[in-house]
């Protein structure tokens, strides 16, 4: 992999990671469709995936700063009663949807990916993402209901948690299923956004943590490390601009905010699936 391949990568996982267009269908997908030869199991891709799991992490953070410090705050009892309370709160719902995917990646996920991770399986996953994105559109209109996030629930929380189960299968999008689990529990847009990217810091941070024991004990090539971390400073840019980008997109196109985004992977699914059978 060279330096042009692996910003080309940052860039896209900065993005897809956020998007509800799911990184991991395309990052299956796009590489042998450009001739890319990538062994994503070698020791020379393992610290740039951390690095721009990494990246992408700290964008989030920083984006949502606010909300990170009240509730660290909160949860150390820090600040009136009600600011405690509230954020307290807050922090349970982030643990209560974040269990289920914890559980089945753990179990589950080598399997999951082992079954499910060719590029033609994923492209097939991305149109049915697309479909997806368009049954949480259709359901959540016809109930005509419009939640603010404040009345999140801890049901509330572990469906949206059970919804996010489903990224572990390539070409599913993670925030994709978490929007889509908030709108079907009657929370707006920017509303199942919010929680959506507030949920996925901890599950990005812990799958980067999961992954630096590995670096111990592996050779890592000169110059890997150098070029990883130009990687995840353009992942970390890519991902604070992509979730300012959605944010206010979801705030001001609420009536049908998943429709654009449920085309591209229909059309992304099917035309790469043209590709793989009758090109590549």
């Amino acid at each position: 992999m060279n330096l042009l391949q692996s910003i080309a990568i940052a860039i896209l996982q900065g993005a897809t990671e956020l998007f509800p267009v799911s990184s991991l269908g395309h990052a299956v997908v796009l590489p042998p469709i450009l001739g890319w030869h990538l062994d994503q199991h070698s020791a020379a891709f393992l610290p740039f995936l951390v690095m721009l799991h990494l990246g992408t992490a700290v964008a989030l953070l920083l984006y949502f700063w606010r909300d990170w410090w009240a509730l660290t705050t909160g949860v150390l009892g820090i600040g009136s009663a009600h600011q405690v309370g509230e954020s307290r709160r807050v922090f349970l719902l982030i643990v209560v949807a974040t269990i289920p995917a914890v559980i089945v990646g753990f179990l589950l996920e080598k399997f999951v990916r082992g079954l499910f991770g060719s590029p033609v399986v994923a492209a097939t996953f991305l149109v049915v993402n697309g479909f997806l994105l368009l049954f949480g559109e259709k359901l959540r209109g016809s109930a005509d209901r419009n939640r603010p996030l404040s009345t999140l629930t801890v049901m509330d929380a572990l469906t949206i948690g059970c919804w996010q189960c489903t990224a572990l299968i390539p070409g599913i999008s993670r925030s994709g299923a978490t929007i889509v689990g908030g709108l079907l529990r009657g929370i707006d847009h920017a509303g199942a956004a919010h929680f959506s990217f507030l949920i996925a810091t901890p599950i990005i941070l812990g799958a980067t943590v999961l992954e630096v024991p590995k670096l111990l004990h592996e050779s890592i090539p000169a110059g890997v490390f150098e070029m990883s971390a130009i990687a995840a400073v353009v992942a970390g840019v890519t991902a604070f601009a992509s979730t300012a980008f959605l944010m206010h997109y979801f705030r001001r196109h609420d009536a049908w905010a998943l429709n654009p985004f449920a085309y591209y992977c229909i059309a992304l699914g099917l035309g790469s699936l043209a590709l793989l059978y009758f090109v590549v």
